[in-house]
């Protein structure tokens, strides 16, 4: 990114010019369904998979060659006003289980064949307790927001990101409601403790700009992740999105451009309040596993289904090709 004014003024501007959809690979692999004999819509969101992965790919059979499990880990002040016993190690701890590999999401990985990295974005330094202060200041934030876009830097043709954090749901919560309107009991399903630090954020931090309602209210794994979200777009990568911090980020993004997140899919939703945020934001959950562990799991456990849909696909594009070939 080129130097700016002010550190948010690129991503300002890299918002206003994000590229879109290939619609021409996205209607070869309609045809190519209809040449394969289904009636539209028999395969239900398999399809409807099969032409957004090879809308933003812009290859009409996209099998993903290079898919990526990112997880972002960060820690956070208000952990501390909740009493919760050492956050910072419990963090630890979780990215020290999946460097081990003996986390769920490993075997999952594993399974669907996803490259594995964790971001631990400064653990032992949590942000700043939103409920007293901002979680970071402008230079940090957008720094970090950078930060996430190296997550596509190695080449991936699909991303799944989660996020993974002690108390990341008050940050998360706390930014559906400075977006979205009503207060903290709106958005959770947490007990009073949380409702009433959410609250105590939001009214500290009310603001129009959704870069300074990420900069005030998230955590440094929301940056980032907002960040990975933005350079999968520029770069043509879909993303599979799941966890509240991670749908936080992507509620960011749709605030700043409601087109901003046309390349993603949300895993599933983990709360009632969180497949409202996904309906506000049109990401329609694909998954109902009710998965609550959190860091990616879900999103790891939806690559297999954006694989089986991208492998369909193929086989029909590979049967219109041929066709094609026969009649010329």
């Amino acid at each position: 990114m080129t130097a700016s004014g002010l550190p948010f003024d690129d991503f300002r501007n890299l918002l206003r010019q994000l590229p879109g959809p290939d619609e021409a690979a996205a209607t070869f692999v309609h045809r190519a369904f209809e040449l394969g004999g289904r009636e539209a819509g028999a395969l239900g969101r398999l399809e409807e998979i099969a032409l957004w992965l090879a809308a933003w790919t812009g290859r009409p059979a996209a099998l993903p060659g290079r898919p990526l499990m990112a997880v972002f880990a960060g820690t956070h002040g208000v952990s501390a006003a909740l009493g919760t016993p050492d956050p910072i190690a419990e963090t630890q701890h979780r990215v020290e289980r999946l460097a081990a590999g003996a986390a769920a999401l490993n075997r999952l990985c594993s399974v669907n064949d996803l490259s594995l990295k964790v971001f631990d974005l400064a653990l032992d330094l949590p942000v700043e307790d939103i409920s007293r202060a901002a979680a970071l200041d402008e230079r940090g934030c957008a720094a970090t927001m950078a930060f996430g876009m190296e997550a596509v830097a190695g080449g991936t043709d699909l991303i799944c990101i989660g996020d993974l954090g002690t108390d990341n749901d008050i940050p998360a919560t706390a930014i559906f409601a400075a977006l979205f309107g009503g207060g903290a009991k709106d958005w959770t399903d947490k007990g009073a403790e949380r409702v009433k630090l959410i609250d105590a954020a939001i009214n500290l931090h009310r603001h129009a700009d959704p870069l300074e309602i990420l900069r005030r209210l998230g955590g440094r794994e929301v940056a980032a992740i907002a960040g990975a979200i933005l350079a999968a777009r520029i770069e043509k990568v879909p993303v599979i999105l799941d966890g509240l911090a991670t749908t936080a980020a992507a509620a960011v993004l749709h605030a700043a451009n409601p087109a901003a997140i046309d390349h993603c899919i949300l895993a599933g939703s983990i709360s009632e309040p969180h497949k409202r945020v996904a309906d506000r934001l049109g990401l329609g959950p694909l998954l109902d596993f009710h998965v609550r562990e959190g860091e990616g799991t879900g999103a790891a456990l939806a690559a297999g289904i954006i694989k089986a849909a991208a492998q369909i696909a193929a086989g029909f594009a590979e049967v219109r090709m041929r066709s094609h070939s026969a009649s010329a």
